[in-house]
């Protein structure tokens, strides 16, 4: 089986996480894990609908390459994770981009709501950064070198 050292281009995560806190805590893991990945971090659903569409200060795609998945926290200020899922999926050349909830929420709702706007997994995080590590690199390897993933729309 071919692994992935065929990609050119870094495999390329965006965390919409409005915690400085978890923001943090995940880059560290990222770098603590077997993931070779480029991590970037926005606040908000807004800023990531921004930067998914190459607005404002995201412009530059050299500078603000799309995503090979998004990572997406379910609570933040602005627009949350579950109305950023619905236009990040009725925007068609947007929608093929994963999405993986990343979440602390356990609550049953919350998975079945963000399964209906399309997301592409519901994950809680772990209390045990031995664990988040882990989980990260699991979700990296898949993501990056298992999942083909249809191209974006010429819409």
């Amino acid at each position: 089986m071919s692994e992935a050292s065929t990609q050119t281009r870094p495999f390329t995560i965006l965390l919409v996480e409005d915690s400085p806190v978890q923001q943090a805590l995940t880059r560290r893991a990222l770098e603590d894990s077997t993931l070779e990945a480029d991590l970037r971090v926005v606040d908000d659903g807004v800023a990531a609908l921004q930067y998914l569409r190459g607005e404002g200060e995201y412009a530059d795609r050299a500078a603000n390459p799309l995503p090979d998945i998004v990572l997406l926290d379910l609570n933040m200020p602005r627009m949350n994770g579950h109305e950023f899922l619905s236009r990040l999926k009725s925007d068609a050349k947007l929608a093929h981009i994963p999405v993986t909830v990343l979440t602390t929420s356990n609550a049953d709702a919350d998975a079945t709501a963000s399964y209906a706007r399309g997301a592409s997994a519901f994950v809680t995080k772990p209390a045990e950064y031995e664990k988040f590590v882990e989980l990260l690199s699991a979700l990296g390897q898949f993501w990056a070198h298992f999942v083909k993933v249809p191209p974006p729309s010429a819409n």
